[in-house]
């Protein structure tokens, strides 16, 4: 019961990776708050954390916009009191299409749930945790923040700004004693996999890849829940600013944990030839 006592919001926890890091918080003792955009999912979400024991307060919000993130937030605050550890899990990844193809409304949208939804429901937060000195941030990555994603191109540069804001943030709240990280969840199988097979030729090589992917069946996405339940419990004190691989990182290992304190280039994104940019010959 590593997170007993703990209030933790989750946002895209209808389905998917979403669903798996509410039920698995759950199990570990919190109060979980669930927030997505579909009640019906919502709610079987809530019905199978209540089947294992648990409590779940719903509630239907859009986090591209602010309104909704603020009355959630304070929704959360009279079911459940303080806020310890918020979960930006919710994200969408279309358009699927080469950046010259693709359609800016789209793309904009991309960036307005991906990146401002997070943000927003960072801010909302923030103010409260702030003032106890305490709290936990984990946001999700995704695939393109680490190398180039053709044909992904509003995903890729969405995800890769949560990274650095999450790089940001946690410099910025370290004094706070909160902790902000992101982590990579691995290919599960969920709804942005049908989306690549529906987008064909326009994902480019991904479409095959995402076809073998799903008849391999994809990751377990109780890893990337596993990993979450990690960071937004006190074992992970001390670690902030990091972008963790929840399929190869060795994070349950302790000199790896020790690493991830200690070293301040360690699991982040930096350009580093010899020490951040080529040295020059003397």
């Amino acid at each position: 019961m590593n997170l007993k006592g703990k209030n933790i919001i989750i946002t895209g926890a209808g389905r998917g990776i979403g669903r798996a890091i509410a039920l698995k918080c759950s199990s570990e003792g919190a109060k979980v708050a669930i927030l997505a955009r579909t009640e019906s999912e919502l709610k079987e979400t809530a019905e199978q954390i209540s089947r294992a024991g648990g409590t779940a307060h719903l509630f239907v919000c859009n986090i591209a916009s602010a309104d909704d993130v603020n009355e959630a937030v304070s929704f959360a605050r009279r079911k459940s009191g303080s806020i310890d550890v918020l979960v930006n899990n919710a994200g969408i990844q279309p358009p699927i299409a080469p950046f010259a193809e693709s359609d800016l409304g789209e793309w904009k949208k991309n960036v307005e749930v991906n990146l401002f939804g997070t943000v927003h429901m960072i801010r909302s937060v923030l103010p409260d945790m702030i003032s106890r000195r305490k709290g936990k941030i984990v946001n999700l990555s995704g695939g393109g923040s680490t190398s180039p994603r053709p044909n992904f191109s509003a995903y890729a540069v969405s995800k890769t700004a949560v990274v650095r804001l999450t790089e940001t943030l946690a410099v910025e709240l370290k004094e706070y004693n909160i902790d902000v990280n992101a982590i990579s969840p691995g290919a599960v199988n969920t709804k942005m996999l049908e989306e690549v097979l529906q987008a064909g030729t326009m994902a480019g090589k991904e479409a095959a890849e995402a076809e073998k992917r799903k008849e391999a069946g994809g990751d377990d996405p109780l890893l990337a829940a596993e990993l979450v339940s990690f960071l937004a419990s006190d074992r992970s004190d001390g670690i902030t600013g990091k972008l963790i691989s929840a399929k190869w990182d060795p994070w349950r290992d302790e000199e790896f944990q020790r690493q991830l304190r200690a070293d301040k280039d360690f699991a982040t994104l930096r350009r580093i030839d010899d020490k951040y940019f080529r040295k020059q010959e003397a």
